[in-house]
């Protein structure tokens, strides 16, 4: 199959999956709904960082790694969020989600790397 065929297909479900996990944590805490994209974003990078470290084959790490986590992610979302918790001078949320998205995540990447090397 080719490579951006398999890419697409995974970034396809991946963006699905977080239409779908963004709904239905903004119906049951709207007025944090902003936590699905820290969520999703942390769990991408986890996932990501274990992959790498994995033996999935290159076709396996294009569907899922490139694609499936490359959709299931949102960097755009996390500049949106942050710019309109700024524009609503609400500096301080807006630090606590910038420094555990890019704090945590950096994290939750080096434990998947690590797990992903010492599992595979």
């Amino acid at each position: 199959m080719q490579t951006w065929l398999l890419a697409g297909l995974g970034a396809s479900l991946g963006a699905l999956g977080r239409y779908h996990f963004t709904a239905l944590y903004k119906r049951a805490r709207p007025e944090l709904g902003y936590q699905a994209t820290l969520l999703i974003n942390l769990s991408g990078a986890f996932l990501l960082g274990f992959m790498a470290a994995s033996t999935v084959t290159q076709t396996w790490y294009t569907f899922l790694g490139t694609g499936l986590c490359g959709g299931w992610t949102t960097f755009s979302t996390l500049n949106s969020e942050l710019g309109g918790q700024l524009a609503s001078e609400n500096f301080r949320r807006a630090l606590r989600y910038g420094g555990a998205t890019y704090g945590l995540g950096l994290g939750l990447c080096a434990l998947g790397w690590v797990l992903g090397h010492r599992l595979f």
